[in-house]
């Protein structure tokens, strides 16, 4: 048996698994298998590191073990590299859903237009560097193929629930707090700061900051100002496992307004817990508040818990929203419907532009 793409469905290669529990990868590929997405169906996965020099490290075996289960039970085939894909099927088309590590998404693009892929979906924040995007942005247009992103919070609850809200009462100003439950130590934030080494803004905050491009009209030229909250917001200098040092974040929180006088308010705390929310003031008063998870995706949170002890905790309270943006990819690759409220990679290429643009202007402002 190996598994094949039905009516209605693209069939999906997925670049980049990761370790089961931990990888984003690893992640979509359940979600697949599991029939969540309709109009997607895993065919393949590539996975360079674990297939290769990764395979006797740490979650090595761990991989191993999910490759024999997938493809014994569900005729999913693995490979090293696109390369060695097979052509896409008669009659078929191919999505890649590219969830590699940000440096090497540049090459892996080009790999996917090559082998034939006419939809892609790409992991936030799709490169390591702006001119590294818009040069995957125009050679993907070339091709003639459609790249969207895996920015998830713009699809979600408690996103839309605060926008509607906002949208109905005058004078309402939002906050997006975005919080990680890392341990308050410089030994957990150090690795933290390591393994995300383009900073928080291109990392944790860049989901924020692309629904200030998608939603608020802020792109780099519109910025009035922008005014950390210095009482709130801190910056360290810390060692990661390697021994080198990095300057990042650990929380920052800011305010952003446009020069059409739109107000927008961005928080992030690295340790501030398992939930995230949007609120909605009028006059400095909180007047509405929605949380992701809500009390209908803790439900859900406490099923997906029991079926994969150990994972990462922010699958599960985002889950649905995996969901939403894979089907609505896989759909608009296998059907042409619209991808209604997906980000592209022009979105992508404003919100890595504003990401580096805010970074030195708040380093500066909390540094001073």
């Amino acid at each position: 048996m190996v598994a094949a793409a039905g009516d209605g469905q693209c069939e999906v290669v997925l670049v980049g698994c990761g370790a089961p529990k931990r990888g984003m990868g690893w992640y979509h590929a359940v979600q697949m298998i599991k029939g969540k997405c309709p109009s997607a169906k895993l065919c393949f996965i590539v996975e360079p590191w674990f297939m290769g020099a990764g395979k006797e490290g740490p979650g090595g075996p761990e991989f191993t073990e999910f490759q024999k289960e997938t493809e014994e039970k569900e005729g999913i085939q693995f490979f090293k590299s696109v390369a060695e894909l097979p052509p896409v099927a008669e009659g078929k088309k191919r999505l890649a859903l590219i969830s590699g590590r940000t440096a090497d998404n540049p090459r892996l693009l080009g790999e996917c237009i090559a082998n034939g892929c006419s939809t892609i979906y790409l992991e936030k924040p799709g490169a390591p560097s702006v001119a590294e995007l818009a040069a995957m942005r125009d050679e993907a247009k070339a091709a003639g193929v459609t790249v969207l992103m895996g920015y998830n919070k713009n699809v979600c609850k408690y996103v839309s629930k605060a926008r509607e809200y906002a949208d109905s009462h005058e004078g309402s100003h939002i906050t997006f707090v975005s919080n990680n439950a890392y341990e308050n130590t410089p030994e957990s934030l150090g690795e933290c700061f390591e393994r995300n080494a383009e900073g928080m803004l291109k990392n944790m905050a860049i989901h924020e900051l692309a629904l200030l491009v998608s939603f608020f009209d802020v792109s780099v030229e519109t910025i009035e100002k922008c005014e950390a909250d210095k009482e709130f917001s801190s910056c360290q200098t810390l060692k990661g496992p390697s021994g080198k040092e990095y300057t990042d974040f650990d929380k920052i929180k800011f305010t952003i307004t446009t020069k059409s006088g739109k107000c927008v308010s961005v928080q992030a705390d690295r340790c501030g817990g398992d939930v995230s929310w949007a609120a909605v003031d009028i006059d400095g008063k909180e007047v509405f508040r929605h949380s992701m998870p809500d009390e209908e995706d803790k439900a859900n949170v406490t099923v997906l818990q029991k079926e994969y002890p150990g994972a990462m905790p922010y699958f599960f309270s985002q889950d649905p929203d995996y969901i939403t943006v894979k089907e609505r990819v896989a759909s608009h690759c296998a059907n042409g419907t619209e991808p209604t409220g997906i980000a592209t990679i022009d979105t992508a290429v404003e919100t890595l532009r504003v990401a580096e643009y805010l970074t030195p202007t708040m380093k500066e402002q909390l540094l001073q």
